[in-house]
């Protein structure tokens, strides 16, 4: 089959997330063909995983503008914008209607598993930016197809792999053994099947971002509760506790962000939790009753647990994208552009400027990594910076070049003061209060990221 002119071709948007609807609005607005591919069922499939999580963002925050001209001839109604909603909510009373308002452009059931050039590996130059990409897709009954696109837009997220309890970035040794008392999301502990798995139980939570302050804070309320005697955590952190280690507290302009840090410094200060500091975990061995040791790279054992929560992040997958010429940071996987201002070994202040198609383009033409998959393993994303990155694009793609390096976003202060900072610097007093950076700052979802965060 010869390919088509690349004039011809739709844009290819990869995943039917909040990044991915927004794409698709965008280019809706601007006259562009394109077709949404989605490997799940139904539109934010990986949002619909962390249903019971209540997001740190408003309905005011969530929506993209234009999603929202594009909804309002169906007699969509936008949920009340000064609320919270979760991940379920977000699914359906957003992202769903507004997949279907887009129609049979997004397809379901379509996985993504190969992307390149028309007849161009990564190798040859030739006349490669004029062929158009090729894409390869799975469906679910095992049908293989290929597509061709004018560009790409990768909005696949990162909540398919998640970063292993190994402090190295490898998964710790036993690790796969104990798979089964190991989860790697924020347990729902409303349903009665998981509460059942934790309460009364004695379970150990890796991590250092608002997914632990999550998990931290439910198992607290867990403990509290009536049915929860003997319910106990141990929070792993791999640095020690500074004055930044629970965010931004009521310094934060996202009210419930704060809050959430509040939380799992409450769940610590009642004793529901006991914190221990600068552990990276080795081993997960079992005892002779079959609970589990974590074993550090210092040699220390901790005491026995029942279960693991492991929230230390979330990482792209490429695997699908190694055909094409991507320009990715070699420390966070981010376009190298923007990995400096979402680097958090370089910020002190962890601060990140809205951005769009400039910070976002590789050495590959036309091909961008948006939403979550764009900031690689960067701990930092807001829905509002992705509706931003695709609004860019969209602009972009059209020729509409003065729209697309316009910022139309100011993004709220953490009010957190100190990054991450070198791994074996000492923790170090901070500053109280906010307003310390130049530029607003942003912090990951309370929830466990998804194809886009909040």
């Amino acid at each position: 089959m010869n390919a088509p002119a690349t004039t011809d071709l739709p844009v290819v948007v990869i995943g039917a997330g909040p990044a991915g609807l927004a794409a698709a609005a965008h280019l809706e607005d601007r006259g562009l063909d394109f077709l949404v591919l989605e490997a799940g069922p139904h539109a934010g499939t990986a949002t619909r995983d962390w249903a019971h999580v209540r997001l740190f963002s408003t309905w005011g925050e969530v929506v993209d503008p234009a999603a929202e001209k594009l909804l309002a001839p169906t007699g969509w109604v936008k949920p009340d914008a000064a609320t919270y909603p979760t991940g379920g909510d977000w699914a359906e009373l957003y992202l769903q209607p507004l997949a279907d308002a887009l129609g049979d452009r997004v397809r379901y059931g379509t996985r993504v598993t190969g992307v390149s050039r028309t007849g161009r590996d990564r190798i040859v130059d030739a006349d490669r930016d004029t062929q158009p990409f090729l894409i390869h897709t799975e469906t679910a009954d095992g049908r293989e197809e290929r597509l061709f696109a004018r560009a790409v837009i990768d909005a696949s997220g990162t909540w398919s792999t998640p970063s292993p309890a190994g402090a190295g970035g490898l998964t710790a040794l036993g690790e796969k053994a104990a798979a089964d008392r190991i989860t790697y999301r924020i347990p729902d502990l409303k349903d009665p099947a998981v509460r059942a798995r934790y309460t009364g139980k004695r379970t150990a939570v890796i991590g250092s971002g608002a997914s632990a302050f999550t998990a931290l804070a439910y198992l607290a309320d867990l403990a509290k509760s009536d049915d929860g005697t003997g319910t106990k955590a141990m929070w792993i952190l791999r640095r020690g506790i500074s004055g930044s280690t629970f965010g931004g507290g009521e310094a934060d302009q996202l009210p419930a962000r704060g809050a959430l840090g509040l939380a799992a410094k409450a769940a610590v200060d009642a004793g529901h939790a006991d914190a221990v500091t600068g552990f990276r975990t080795e081993a997960i061995e079992r005892d002779t009753d079959g609970r589990l040791l974590l074993v550090g790279e210092d040699g220390r054992r901790l005491d026995p647990v029942d279960e693991l929560i492991v929230l230390t992040g979330l990482r792209p997958d490429l695997t699908f994208l190694n055909e094409l010429r991507l320009g990715l940071d070699e420390r966070l996987q981010a376009p190298v552009e923007l990995a400096p201002l979402i680097d958090p070994n370089q910020h002190s202040c962890g601060t990140v400027y809205p951005h769009g198609v400039n910070e976002l383009s590789h050495p590959e033409k036309d091909v961008y990594l948006v939403g979550m998959k764009s900031y690689g393993r960067a701990p930092t994303f807001l829905a509002m910076t992705g509706y931003e990155q695709v609004r860019s694009i969209a602009a972009h793609l059209a020729g509409d070049q003065e729209a697309a390096e316009r910022i139309e976003l100011t993004l709220p202060e953490t009010g957190v003061c100190g990054g991450a900072g070198l791994f074996d610097q000492p923790a170090t007093t901070e500053p109280a209060g906010g307003g310390c950076c130049a530029a607003p700052a942003t912090l990951t979802i309370g929830a466990p990221a998804s194809s886009g965060g909040c």
